[in-house]
């Protein structure tokens, strides 16, 4: 900052002589004060250099600052340097330049998606593999999706956090009117806790407290089909108590009578807000992957059946093909050529018996 100063004082005159600035020129910075008021200055100094002739004197510009003189309110000369950040210069990128850069940013991306469960599985580079059946390629899925359900299960030890007895309830035995009320009130409020992908963390406890502080009822509203389990973590960690559920969804919570809000509100056996988060990642992915799991084993084993029914389809070649087809459709015009033989047969046999018994009711009827 010291050198574009010098500069700046260096081009003070030159400017001054060279491009005198009007009283309607650019806008500067005002001097604090009176020059006439301050006497000691002007025994030295003459009162018409003081007045404002040349604005160069008090405001300089530079490219990447600003420096100003100004007189205090004591009546001491001062200068006062505004820096600036100078722009950031954007070289014309070569395709090399580029490069880099995006392998730089690659880097990053990958440095922060470390913990991604995604990124879990076999080490090494990933090579592609060819089968010669299609038993082999569904038991190479399974084999690697197994290795990769160990993987998560071992990771998601690391968010178990050992349980700590949660702050004693007194029983609190209800009569019916009050239930009754405390129900009313509970679907009437409007205050409610969400529980995301997250669960049962701290924040939701804390978010609680701070609903009891000034309503007795708070709505929980949770996952549908995993109510029972969460009204217990709950009334256990923050020690409300669970009066309905609505919906199989939504739980209504009470206070209590003697609700004292305790000093340290998130209790010490929960996760963190990020870890929750992490925690929910790998429980959703090792969720998919037995899912994964069980798809495959499905397919294996509709692959045995099409075998056992048909025959191992790698060892058929086309011609095999054909000439089954054409032995099944040689046998299917067997079958309706016998099944037109039998019928033409049963309809003669048939008509041999009508004429039968026409021929002896004829004679039953001349001999009488």
């Amino acid at each position: 900052m010291a050198i574009p100063l010098f500069r700046g004082f260096r081009r003070l005159p030159l400017l001054s002589l060279h491009r005198p600035l009007s009283s309607s020129s650019t806008s500067y910075r005002p001097i604090l004060g009176n020059p006439e008021s301050f006497l000691h200055l002007s025994r030295f100094v003459p009162q018409n250099s003081l007045i404002r002739q040349n604005p160069c004197w008090d405001l300089r510009n530079f490219s990447h600052g600003s420096v100003n003189f100004v007189i205090t309110k004591d009546g001491k000369p001062k200068f006062e340097t505004h820096e600036v950040e100078a722009p950031k210069k954007e070289k014309w990128k070569t395709k090399k330049r580029l490069k880099l850069q995006r392998k730089r940013e690659k880097k990053k991306r990958n440095a922060a998606n470390k913990r991604d469960p995604r990124r879990l599985g076999l080490k090494g580079k990933k090579k592609k593999q060819k089968f010669d059946t299609a038993e082999e390629r569904i038991k190479q899925k399974i084999e690697n999706a197994k290795v990769k359900e160990a993987l998560l299960i071992e990771r998601l030890k690391r968010y178990e956090v050992s349980k700590v007895q949660g702050p004693e309830v007194k029983p609190h035995f209800l009569t019916g009117e009050e239930r009754f009320y405390i129900k009313k009130m509970g679907q009437k409020r409007s205050n409610y806790v969400p529980i995301g992908r997250r669960g049962v963390f701290g924040g939701v406890i804390l978010n609680m407290h701070l609903h009891w502080k000034r309503h007795e009822t708070v709505k929980v509203i949770c996952k549908p089909g995993e109510v029972q389990e969460y009204a217990d973590e709950i009334a256990r960690l923050s020690g409300g108590i669970p009066i309905q559920i609505i919906a199989d969804d939504t739980i209504v919570f009470y206070r209590g009578r003697d609700y004292v809000q305790p000093e340290i509100m998130s209790p010490i056996d929960t996760l963190s807000k990020k870890k929750a988060l992490e925690k929910s990642k790998y429980e959703q992915s090792l969720e998919s992957v037995r899912r994964f799991i069980a798809i495959a084993e499905k397919e294996l084993e509709l692959y045995y059946r099409h075998v056992a029914l048909y025959g191992d389809p790698s060892n058929r070649s086309a011609y095999s093909i054909l000439d089954d087809s054409r032995s099944t459709r040689g046998k299917r015009n067997a079958e309706i050529g016998e099944e037109n033989y039998s019928a033409s047969e049963s309809n003669l046999s048939d008509l041999e018996l009508s004429e039968i018994d026409d021929s002896c009711s004829d004679d039953n009827q001349s001999s009488s």
